[in-house]
């Protein structure tokens, strides 16, 4: 039983299951024995009074991502997973965007590049079709699939981005052949672009205004049409960063009816409003995401998805960009409209530890499914499990120890990435990583990201269980 690497002694461990005393021996990055006096190691780590938890998996993550000309992106790399590892992440899956007129290996070569020794953890890509050409659907999915990269995202907004129902169709059917699994952004393109023009012409131009162009309607109708185009084609799909009752209930009705129809939300949607964006110095550019942060309401409905399990994965949807910068929320052109205010807001760090101060402290849901939420379903979501999401013999031994009943006021500089603000700032918090290990290294100890950036590797994947279709061999 003895020649462990490392012991990690005292804990509570939790998996999506079970809670429970033991101690953990590990060998050679993997876990290699649970139990108790498991004799010495090189290393002991105390995890007395601490819960001992699987690294956390942040399954939608945006880095290094071309964002419009004279924008750039507040994250690469080395700066995102080193947040991720503050947070207690131990996996991230970032996306590889297509652009128009581009070949999906060009853009993996080019987004390979940016990740190459980079990482202070784990890392796959989830592909972002926006040109599905008949070379791209005849050949590089299927074979990009047969290569790991199991997952791709279509989005149904966004200028250059944004495919028609007749090209989802074919994204879908192809997913459907290849066992691949299709995350969707839904968000009706034509509505948005004509309440944009609208509010423009009122002189409606402060960032507030983001949130009244993209109403809940926009992305109802557009979870219905998605949720119909999959059912045309029986193939399973997720619905990403869901943000309100309505969009929900369309998942709910289709998961009552059957079909493989998966949801995600994310911390914006659970503590933020979009009262929030209301400030007349562009401060409320800070929270212009798309969807937008709703109303209480819509905070407490998106509460109900994820206590009821119509919410599988709980993801950060961290797409960076710093505030006082020309080349961020504050470039020339975001003074005139909300239209040229970066889309996306920091979180990849502030996430579970929201999830949990906001979950498990206050009693809404219980450990188990805050693991299964920020771990172990992300892993069986996208074809990682059991080698990720889990504590177990012979899974990797990516692990966060916390401290439940840390207390402090959360602040951009605990967040440690590129950007210059947090959402969240101010945010009272119940309970804190305070450790993460990736494949039985430590790579944070006490806020401190003490890792050598590179030690992260990239993982290709399984296909997903979750994306099989009923019939198929």
């Amino acid at each position: 039983m003895g020649g462990f690497d490392t012991i990690i002694r005292g804990g509570t461990v939790a998996t999506a299951s079970d809670t429970f005393r033991a101690d953990i021996g590990i060998r050679d990055g993997r876990v290699a024995a649970l139990g108790l006096d498991l004799g010495e190691a090189a290393e002991v780590i105390d995890a007395t009074g601490r819960l001992v938890l699987p690294g956390g998996i942040d399954s939608h993550v945006h880095f290094a991502q071309p964002s419009g000309p004279g924008i750039v992106m507040a994250d690469g790399f080395e700066t995102g997973t080193r947040s991720a590892a503050a947070g207690g992440n131990t996996t991230v899956l970032p996306f590889c965007v297509q652009k128009r007129g581009q070949t999906l290996r060009e853009a993996l070569k080019g987004y390979h590049a940016e990740a190459a020794g980079q990482c202070h953890v784990d890392v796959s890509f989830h592909l972002v079709v926006a040109d599905p050409t008949e070379q791209v659907l005849g050949q590089e999915l299927p074979a990009l699939v047969a290569d790991g990269y199991t997952s791709f995202k279509v989005f149904m907004t966004y200028e250059g981005m944004a495919l028609t129902d007749l090209e989802m169709l074919r994204v879908m059917s192809v997913a459907r052949e290849t066992g691949a699994l299709v995350m969707i952004h839904a968000e009706n393109f034509d509505a948005i672009r004509f309440l944009v023009d609208k509010l423009e012409q009122e002189g409606k131009t402060s960032p507030y205004y983001h949130a009244i162009s993209r109403p809940i309607p926009v992305e109802r109708e557009a979870t219905h049409r998605a949720i119909s185009l999959a059912e045309l084609i029986d193939v399973p799909i997720l619905i990403v960063h869901v943000s309100n009752g309505e969009a929900l209930d369309e998942i709910r009705r289709a998961q009552v009816r059957g079909l493989k129809v998966m949801g995600e939300t994310c911390p914006q949607y659970l503590v933020l409003t979009e009262d929030d964006l209301k400030d007349l110095n562009m401060e409320g550019a800070k929270l212009v995401c798309s969807p937008p942060p709703r109303d209480e309401a819509s905070q407490a409905e998106c509460w109900r998805g994820i206590e009821t399990g119509v919410f599988s994965v709980f993801s950060s949807d961290h797409c960076p960009f710093r505030y006082e910068d020309v080349q961020g929320k504050l470039n020339p052109n975001a003074r005139t409209s909300f239209r040229w205010v970066p889309n996306g807001i920091p979180g990849v760090g502030a996430r579970l530890p929201i999830l949990f101060s906001e979950g498990v402290s206050k009693g809404r849901i219980d450990l188990n499914r805050f693991v299964a939420l920020s771990a172990t379903n992300h892993a069986k979501t996208y074809g990682l499990y059991p080698r990720k999401g889990t504590i177990a013999i012979g899974s990797d031994a990516d692990i966060a120890i916390w401290d439940p009943e840390r207390r402090l006021t959360l602040t951009h500089d605990l967040l440690q990435d590129g950007s210059d603000y947090t959402p969240y700032e101010g945010m009272e918090i119940t309970g804190w990583p305070v450790l993460t290990m990736v494949r039985g290294r430590v790579v944070m100890r006490d806020g401190a990201v003490v890792g050598p950036k590179g030690y992260g590797t990239y993982l290709t994947r399984e296909r997903s269980p979750y994306a099989a279709v009923r019939g198929a061999n």
